[in-house]
């Protein structure tokens, strides 16, 4: 079967520049991902410096990079939501408000985590 984005090294390279410019679109167009990118920066060296053990480094970082992976898999929800119309529609406003959700969820066990890691 032939992929249409190809094999190898190319396809690496492509899904590579897909991924750098769904960032860019993301910094660019989502105040809320902003938001979460200066929070993670922020927290990436307390992460560094307050975590103990490797592992407990790698939990502190991952609990940050999971709220920027789901505000990424939001902002897709909402803008395909959009894409297919504005007008209000029940499931419109269920599709938004559980990617809202995900990421309070993500924000929350960022706050679970480091409560949990650091204050022992």
């Amino acid at each position: 079967m032939n992929k249409p984005n190809g094999r190898g090294l190319g396809r690496i390279i492509r899904a590579a520049k897909s991924s750098f410019a769904g960032l860019k679109a993301a910094f660019s167009n989502e105040a809320a991902f902003r938001q979460e990118l200066l929070l993670v920066i922020c927290l990436v060296p307390l992460a560094l410096l307050f975590g103990k053990t490797g592992s407990e480094k790698a939990v502190l970082l991952a609990s940050l990079f999971l709220v920027l992976i789901v505000e990424l898999l939001n902002s897709a929800i909402e803008a395909t939501v959009d894409r297919i119309g504005l007008e209000h529609h029940p499931l419109s406003g269920r599709a938004k408000d559980m990617g809202s959700a995900a990421v309070f969820l993500a924000l929350l066990n960022v706050l679970v985590v480091w409560f949990f890691l650091l204050w022992r």
